[in-house]
């Protein structure tokens, strides 16, 4: 059996530092790295056999006729969403796409695109939130892919240098709530992902900035993971310490609020007429739940689409393309 080459996480792991200096160390990064780690990193390298610089090798073998899709969550129906886009798009172009799996994790992304940059692709698709604000370490990782002739786009929030599509989530919180103060609802709480995650944190500003026009602020903000049990634990601890007056419970994301639906027929209440319910994406489980939930409709699978072709496309500069979203009332909401 063929022994599996060194990652650039095992290497991390080897001098004791975290995946984005060893990058840094490696590709030569303009940001400063000690010489300590330095030498740490080198003589890791060293050591376990790993070659960072694999353009040579990925030039002579020439581009494989794929796509790598990188996602956080293939169970999430956000991301299942966009990549059925990203099919689309790649089948259209005689491609097929392979996927790979983050977890959330910024040092699974960052190894991720290093193993890749070996097995040269014709494009790499980065779909999710970015986490935190260091990308630089992954930025030096893509850049020297671009350089070996890759390809490269994002599905996420402006902020590395590729063609990107995005949506103003913001502004998609701040319709929304603007929609369920006209509704009649003046008193809410929200279920938010980790401060990190730039989406869940973008979502749930707007919908506050949305409230303090109102002259409202929410009642309650809850943390809790970006996932539907995520939101189940959220609002089982909002139950927990009783609701108080709270009248609708917004959701940064739809399996949260679905998280949340469960959360309350648990407690033997009924969603929408005990308390309102509203997410953010409108995934198709959005609709088959009951009662059907309200939220901000964002075109996932066009977005896939539309990533595949700034991928290919042959620009000098990089293209951001903005996306409209659009609030959609259902029955989660009742008119109060």
């Amino acid at each position: 059996m063929t022994e599996q080459a060194p990652t650039l996480l095992d290497v991390a792991r080897e001098a004791g530092v975290s995946a984005a200096t060893a990058s840094r160390a490696l590709n030569g990064s303009t940001r400063t790295v000690s010489a300590e780690k330095l030498n740490l990193v080198l003589q890791a390298a060293a050591r376990l056999g790993y070659a960072p610089n694999l353009s040579a090798q990925a030039t002579a073998r020439g581009s494989t006729k794929t796509v790598a899709l990188i996602v956080h969550d293939i169970a999430d129906p956000y991301f299942s969403s966009i990549a059925a886009g990203i099919v689309d798009g790649a089948e259209a172009a005689g491609l097929t796409v392979t996927m790979a799996v983050t977890g959330r994790s910024p040092d699974r992304e960052l190894e991720i695109v290093s193993i890749l940059r070996g097995h040269r692709p014709h494009a790499i698709v980065l779909a999710g939130s970015r986490i935190g604000d260091d990308q630089e370490a992954l930025a030096d990782e893509l850049s020297a892919y671009r350089a070996a002739g890759g390809r490269v786009a994002v599905v996420s929030q402006p902020g590395l240098p590729y063609g990107t599509v995005t949506i103003d989530n913001r502004r998609g919180a701040d319709e929304l709530a603007d929609a369920l103060v006209a509704h009649g609802y003046r008193r809410f709480a929200i279920l938010r992902g980790p401060d990190v995650l730039h989406t869940s944190r973008d979502r749930a500003e707007g919908f506050t900035a949305g409230l303090a026009r109102a002259g409202l602020e929410p009642v309650e903000t809850v943390e809790a993971e970006f996932t539907e049990d995520g939101g189940h634990a959220a609002m089982s601890g909002l139950l927990d310490r009783g609701r108080g007056e709270v009248e609708l419970v917004f959701a940064v994301n739809d399996v949260m609020a679905i998280g949340a639906m469960r959360a309350l027929r648990d407690a033997g209440l009924v969603p929408g007429r005990d308390l309102a319910i509203a997410g953010f994406d409108d995934i198709p489980a959005a609709v088959d739940v009951d009662p059907a939930l309200t939220t901000v409709a964002v075109p996932m699978r066009k977005m896939g689409r539309r990533a595949i072709e700034l991928a290919l496309a042959e620009t000098e500069e990089p293209e951001l393309v903005r996306l409209p979203t659009s609030v959609v009332l259902r029955g989660s909401t009742p008119r109060r």
